[in-house]
């Protein structure tokens, strides 16, 4: 019996703490949402299909996956891919 219960509340403990980061971050209005730059997981949103949001990207430098970066930066980050992007690139 105890170990059923352990069992159940670490399946509830891993979908609370994926829920988490599974939403887009916090606005940030003094940033720019970057396309193409974040690593793969680490983007703070929009990552297309197949993907829920924050964390979420499957490749490196996916296109339409944004991570946020200092206003007037983003185009001049420089990737394996190219420089990022203030609109979602092609994948």
């Amino acid at each position: 019996m105890k170990l059923t219960q352990i069992a159940v509340a670490s399946a509830a403990a891993a979908l609370v703490s994926t829920g988490a980061t599974a939403g887009p971050v916090k606005p940030q209005p003094n940033k720019d949402k970057c396309y193409g730059i974040s690593l793969a997981g680490k983007n703070d949103c929009a990552a297309g299909a197949g993907t829920t949001c924050a964390g979420t990207s499957k490749r490196n430098y996916q296109g339409n996956a944004w991570k946020y970066v200092a206003k007037g930066t983003c185009t001049a980050i420089k990737t394996p891919k190219g420089v990022g992007s203030l609109t979602p690139k092609k994948a």
